[in-house]
């Protein structure tokens, strides 16, 4: 198994919570939720139970149906298992939870009992026809996963301390140096291309064949496209999710619906937008009328932008209906010559990077009276009780007119303003320039 961050957070629930509520683990399909929960229980209890939805057998989904005798329910648990719980001492796991709703209704019963502790996974466990039957427990503490950062990416190819080195870097702004940068920003576009689904980081670490790993990350969008026909057997889903990375490259003020669904506006797919977002493959990031700390109080819900929730998919869903070796991306990108149209790939994995940090997503475009010209910010995150605009770049890195007026139109409001480009380190001004891979700091 991978390092994954995730371990410190199950560890800090176990010790904070001891048995008074559950645990939710949600994060798309493939990765790697039942994995990292597994070890975890594995390690860190005397025993354990894992019972997996996909393939539990009648008899264990029916227990979940009348638990009105938890001897009887946890009898027959360890019988079907072969394990022996203890009590205080041992886990049980409730792996695609989201295929037994009884099971997770079950769980304020099971916490209130306080016997064991509980864990459970699921994957598009939060749209509506999943728990419109049932009384989703107040017990139940979510937690999110999100597919391998890039320090967890380095940590699998074997170097450990370096992100360390680069926060001191952050933190002090002293520049690299070009031969160390350019270093440093091939490896983080090779993270970009093979992304951070295990699976795919797995078959890129044993094989060092991107072909191989385009393959792994094409199987993974068939998983997900078979999700949302489930879910929405018209195709809308599927179809506002494959039209993202065509969506990004116009560089469009928002995602223009009409484009992709004929005859329909934002305004006649909210209910979907939801959908993705809470199937977890995908990242919001939405208008702030007014940017200012506290900026979910001035959304625009009908203007919003998508993005993958992992870019190395997003490589790959560009070019889906082409064969590997018509994909440019892959030698443009790790050459260092991607062409503008496809500069999409660096504002996906700044989404990517900032969600995995814990931040909500939120851009903003005003139109300038005087010049009549368009301007926008890529991203907005909350500091010090300020704001932070930040503009991303994968070429003219050295023009910034949208954080220039911005920092004018809101002076008062800003903390610092970022730009994020391939370049080393460096000052213009008020603005921080910083290298990609350097996101993850701010």
């Amino acid at each position: 198994m991978f390092k994954r961050k995730i371990y410190d957070d199950l560890l800090k629930w176990k010790e904070q919570s001891k048995g008074k509520t559950a645990l939710l683990v949600e994060g798309p399909r493939r990765v790697g939720k039942s994995t990292v929960v597994e070890a975890f229980a594995a390690k860190e209890y005397r025993s354990y139970i894992l019972v997996d939805f996909l393939d539990a057998p009648p008899v264990i989904r029916q227990l979940f149906d009348d638990i009105s005798d938890l001897n009887y329910v946890f009898t027959q648990l360890q019988l079907q298992y072969g394990v022996r719980l203890f009590e205080r001492e041992s886990l049980i796991v409730f792996d695609e939870v989201q295929l037994c709703p009884p099971a997770r209704q079950a769980i304020k019963k099971l916490v209130l009992d306080g016997r064991y502790d509980y864990i459970e996974t699921g994957s598009l466990i939060s749209i509506r026809k999943n728990t419109a039957d049932i009384l989703v427990p107040s017990e139940e503490r979510k937690l999110q996963m999100y597919p391998m950062d890039y320090e967890e990416f380095c940590w699998a190819q074997g170097t450990q301390d370096s992100q360390t080195i680069l926060r001191q870097v952050f933190e002090s702004h002293t520049p690299l140096g070009d031969s160390m940068n350019r270093q440093l920003m091939r490896n983080y576009r090779l993270y970009m291309l093979v992304g951070g689904m295990p699976q795919a980081v797995d078959a890129y670490l044993s094989s060092n064949n991107l072909e191989l790993v385009d393959q792994v990350k094409r199987d993974i969008l068939s998983l997900y496209n078979d999700d949302f026909y489930k879910i929405s057997p018209s195709g809308t889903l599927s179809r506002l999710f494959e039209a993202i990375p065509a969506q990004l490259a116009k560089k469009a003020s928002r995602y223009h619906v009409s484009s992709v669904l004929a005859n329909k506006s934002a305004s006649d797919v909210l209910e979907e937008v939801s959908e993705l977002a809470a199937s977890k493959t995908v990242l919001v990031a939405y208008h702030a009328d007014d940017p200012n700390v506290g900026m979910s109080a001035s959304i625009n819900l009908e203007k919003f932008k998508l993005y993958l929730a992992d870019t190395g998919l997003f490589v790959t869903l560009m070019f889906k209906d082409s064969a590997f070796a018509e994909n440019v991306v892959y030698e443009k990108l790790l050459a260092d010559r991607l062409p503008v149209n496809l500069g999409a790939v660096y504002e996906n994995t700044v989404a990517q990077t900032l969600a995995a940090k814990g931040d909500s997503l939120f851009y903003h475009t005003w139109l300038n009276e005087q010049s009549k010209r368009n301007y926008e910010i890529d991203f907005i995150v909350s500091r010090r009780q300020k704001i932070c605009p930040i503009e991303v770049k994968s070429s003219r890195y050295k023009q910034h007119a949208s954080l220039d007026k911005f920092a004018i139109k809101y002076a008062a409001r800003i903390d610092r303003q970022y730009l994020i480009h391939t370049k080393d380190v460096r000052k213009d001004g008020s603005i921080y320039c910083l290298p990609t891979y350097m996101t993850q700091f701010i």
